[in-house]
This record gives C-alpha cells, structure tokens and sequence, in this order.
C-alpha cells in the first residue's frame, strides 16, 4: 500500500520500521519538528526522523496542519492510508478524509478504555491486568473513532510504564502490518462510550508519593511513572526519586521510616508497608536503598516527604 506515516517518539518508530520491513511504500512521514534535546539543548531529531532518514524516506516537519499549503503537501501524495502513532499534532477533519481508506490510529489500549494522552501509565495506575493495542479508523473526536483490529497485552505485576511501552510498541507494529494486510475484510466496530474512560496528560505534580495512600497505591504510581516524569518524596527536605518498590506486610504512620538499614528502607503508607528498593537523591545516580542508607544515615522513627 501507499501510505503517509504520521509519528514522532520511539513508540511510532517502531511501527514505522515494521510498515518498512512489511514492503509497503511509505510516500510521506511526518513528524514533529525537532526539538531542543540534550544538556546542551541542541536541536534534536524524533526518533521517527532518524529512522525516516536512514532508510531515505521523505520527511515533512509542518508546524500544524490546519492551512491548505501542508494539505496540499498530503493531497498530493494520493496515499491509500494515513498511519498515525502518537504523533502529537491534530488531524482536522480535511486530512482525515484525504487518503482512499482513511487514517488509521494505532493506540495504545483497548479502547475505548484509556481515550487520551496516557494510556499506559493510568492502566497500570488503575490496576488493570491487561492493556493492549487497537487500530481504529480515526475521527473527528478524540480517539472515538471506529474500532477495526484489537489486540491484549497482560500487564505484569513487575511492569513499569517504561517495559509496558516497549511491548506495546511491539505488538502496535504487529497489529498495523495485520490490519493493512487485511483491510478490506475488517469490519469496523462503533466503540461504547458509556465505557469510555480518560488518560489525562501526565502532570510531575500528580508524581509526588502521597504517603497516606494505600501500599498498593504507591506501588503501582511507583511503577506507572517510570521512566517519566518518575515518583519522587522527600527527606529532610531534600527530593528523593523512588524508581523501584515493593508491598510489605505490616502499619506504620504514612511516611514513617520503619526501618532503615542494612536489611531495607520501608515507610509507612496510609495501608501497609513500602519497601523502596531503588532511589535516587536529586544531581545523584540511581541506587540500590540499602546503598544508599550507607551515606544517607537514616534512622527509623524519621519521616518522609516532609519538605
């Protein structure tokens, strides 16, 4: 098929390098325009791009694509279909009507679960024991449109929002290289907006441990927040990043230090206990706990996120 991928992070890159592999003709990519990246804030190609470049594929960078000159650019191009994943720009109607088949989205949940910007990370938020993939063929509306190939993922107990992305992506190259090799037999299925639910943009606020959540609670904001922006508390009064923990057994006061030694660091939650098990002190590295207790001199009793 002809198509226009539209895509900009390594979750779209993926997909991108799977449509390429499948012998597709890939006329157009768009991606965002590079941005400022790097310590010394250098302008910085997407993933996208660097795939784009390598492999010689047209690249076209619009600021949006609202004004007749970039439709122009995607008239021309006569595409069968537009691919788009996560690519961070609207789609106005004008565009979505441009390719023979439409454009078709390749989300990362089984819709119509999870509509919005973060899916993966409140799935695992939620607690929910599975995600996955569904191509749906996009609409004016914030990802209502027509669903036509799902697939489901299990999330594992030990899942961050970093390893779950890698699947998805994974399995969202999957499910587009078999949707498009099967398009004219799938049957596009309306979604349920009574089941809808909404993954809002992740906020760094919003990452703050609050310790009189359940253990449970923690642990699974712990692990939806890592990579990004990560789940962070505090220590006299200094930030401490929390990138890996754990449930216990037992009470404590929220954000008590139970123990703090050579065996441990746990706090008390509003239910139950948290063993941290990786952190990481603002400008240092990230460390094992019990690592870093060695330079921390903690003691049980002390409190955190008392900044």
């Amino acid at each position: 098929m002809k198509l226009i991928f539209a895509g900009t992070p390594d979750f779209a890159a993926t997909a991108l390098a799977a449509l390429f592999g499948a012998g597709h003709e890939i006329a157009l990519v768009l991606t965002q325009p590079d941005r400022p990246a790097g310590r010394g804030m250098q302008l910085t190609a997407s993933p996208v791009k660097q795939f784009a470049a390598a492999h010689r594929l047209p690249v076209y960078q619009p600021t949006g694509l609202k004004d007749a000159a970039s439709q122009d650019v995607l008239r021309a191009i006569r595409a069968d279909v537009m691919v788009v994943a996560a690519y961070g720009l609207i789609l106005p109607p004008a565009v979505l009507d441009l390719p023979t088949h439409g454009c078709l989205n390749i989300h990362a949940s089984l819709l119509p679960r999870w509509r919005g910007a973060a899916p993966i990370q409140r799935a695992i938020l939620a607690g929910d024991s599975e995600t996955g993939i569904t191509i749906m063929q996009m609409d004016a509306g914030l990802d209502t449109g027509a669903m036509l190939l799902k697939k489901s993922l299990a999330i594992g107990c030990e899942d961050t929002a970093g390893s779950l992305h890698d699947r998805l992506a994974t399995l969202g190259a999957m499910a587009i290289v078999e949707a498009l090799g099967q398009l004219d037999a799938l049957v596009a299925q309306p979604q349920d907006a009574a089941l809808a639910t909404y993954a809002a943009k992740l906020e760094k606020r919003e990452a703050r441990i609050d310790w009189h959540r359940p253990a449970d609670d923690i642990a699974r904001a712990v692990r939806a927040y890592n990579p990004q922006p990560g789940a962070y508390t505090s220590v006299r009064g200094e930030v401490l990043k929390v990138w890996a923990a754990h449930v216990l057994p037992g009470s404590g006061s929220p954000g008590e230090i139970i123990r703090a030694d050579g065996s441990g660091l746990v706090a008390g939650c509003g239910a139950g206990l948290l063993a941290l098990e990786e952190v990481q002190k603002a400008g240092g590295k990230r460390l094992r706990a019990t690592d870093w207790l060695t330079g921390a001199h903690l003691a049980a009793g002390e409190h955190l996120g008392d900044a």
